[in-house]
């Protein structure tokens, strides 16, 4: 099944193969509609899975599904990219790599250059308001859009690398979801993809390279390995999803 979206600015085609939406995409949402009937409120799933994984594009096309496939609820897909720190704040901040200090532009992505505070006041929000506004993440103007998507569906599918981390500050987000999924991928597949991606922001071939392998691949690192077991636990491989584990 193919699927175009632009996802914070940039075109996106992807596939997903029917084996994919039927055996895991549309039991899923059966699921989680079920869920959230049964609890009468808002349903909170978290989807996390390290940089170039597809998250992004995974959760707006279930957004997409659900529209086709669920007569009782609707399904909202967000993002926690909106939550980075403004561009002009992380280049006048920095952190210290290998004993130097260096501005946290250089590091943008990695868990310190997100407004992580913002993000957990907003996701409680999320458990609480009918309806509220949410930031984007724009990759052409390099910062966050405050309130550009009204949240007001039943399921919030809120998608973010870091959402499952098992660190300081970041471990208690997750257990404000009710369900939680996480995207395992192979490096190089992850790394091809990031510097695509990095280049069609605007960035020459070897600029993108350069701060793929010097910043996304540590956060690649970073998310594999240390983020919670995750009630769904998906791998993406030769373009497809399978299931590795499931609770």
């Amino acid at each position: 099944m193919e699927y175009k979206v632009n996802i914070n600015g940039i075109d996106v085609d992807a596939e997903f193969s029917e084996k994919a939406v039927n055996e895991i995409f549309l039991p899923l949402l059966l699921m989680l509609e079920k869920m959230q009937i049964e609890k009468g409120k808002r349903l909170i799933v978290m989807v996390a899975a390290p940089p170039g994984a597809g998250k992004s594009t995974l959760v707006s096309f279930l957004e997409e599904l659900s529209k086709k496939e669920l007569k009782n609820v609707t399904v909202q897909a967000i993002g926690m990219d909106g939550f980075h720190r403004r561009q002009e704040y992380l280049l006048s901040h920095t952190v210290e790599i290998d004993k130097i200090q260096r501005p946290m532009v250089d590091i943008k992505g990695a868990p310190v250059t997100f407004d992580l505070d913002l993000l957990k006041s907003s996701v409680k929000r999320l458990l609480e308001a009918e309806s509220m506004g949410w930031p984007s993440y724009d990759r052409h103007l390099h910062n966050p859009v405050d309130n550009a998507i009204d949240v007001n569906g039943d399921i919030i599918l809120l998608e973010g690398n870091y959402l499952l981390l098992e660190q300081e500050g970041w471990r208690d987000i997750s257990e404000l979801a009710d369900y939680t999924i996480f995207i395992r991928a192979d490096e190089k597949l992850l790394r091809n993809r990031l510097i695509k991606r990095k280049a069609d922001s605007g960035n020459s071939i070897l600029k993108a390279e350069q701060f793929v392998d010097f910043s996304d691949m540590k956060n690649v690192k970073i998310c594999l390995e240390n983020s919670k077991k995750a009630n769904l636990e998906l791998e993406v491989k030769n373009g497809d999803f399978t299931i590795i584990s499931k609770i």
